[in-house]
């Protein structure tokens, strides 16, 4: 470290420290992120020189190694688990599978293709607004254009389109049994 470094490590440590505790609330955890806070400092030490608020500056880096810890951690705890020493199954047929199984991705096939011939029963100017802005994903300017109509006319089919989809849904038996929840 150079004679500058050790300046700045004098001046700011307590301060690095306080933030730290303050952030973390654990006094393990708070010198662990000092650490990483001063590791960086060292990493970038030819911007030391250069900074003009110094200290703003090393609350940026404490802030931001904080916030990089804390989503490194959620996104680690959302896969990882301790497994118990009693446990007999691996710990991988216990983390949760995002994907979907074979019975919903043919009850989410199903209930697409029941929208799908819904939307199709729905006067043209309707269907087509819904088609453009949910499968097309035009933005309501570019349906404007597409339509040669204003803004405020496509929001307006837009909401009868789906307030006149929701009727026609509810109104049909197989339709609503599917769609809304049991």
């Amino acid at each position: 470290m150079t004679i500058q470094l050790e300046t700045v490590y004098d001046e700011y440590n307590r301060y690095i420290y306080h933030l730290c505790l303050k952030l973390t609330r654990n006094k393990a955890e708070a010198e662990d992120l000092m650490q990483e806070v001063w590791v960086k400092v060292v990493r970038y030490e030819s911007y030391v020189a250069q900074v003009d608020h110094l200290k703003a500056w090393l609350t940026t880096i404490c802030m931001n190694t904080f916030r990089d810890r804390y989503r490194k951690n959620v996104r680690r705890s959302k896969y990882m688990m301790n497994q118990p020493d009693t446990l007999d199954v691996p710990i991988l047929d216990l983390v949760p599978n995002n994907e979907l199984t074979t019975e919903e991705v043919i009850e989410k096939e199903d209930v697409a293709q029941l929208v799908h011939a819904k939307i199709n029963e729905l006067d043209g100017i309707y269907r087509n607004t819904l088609l453009y802005f949910y499968v097309n994903q035009y933005s309501l300017v570019e349906i404007a254009d597409l339509m040669k109509v204003s803004i405020g006319t496509v929001k307006s089919r837009l909401f009868r389109a789906k307030q006149r989809l929701k009727e026609m849904m509810l109104l049909d038996e197989v339709t609503a049994s599917a769609v809304l929840p049991a």
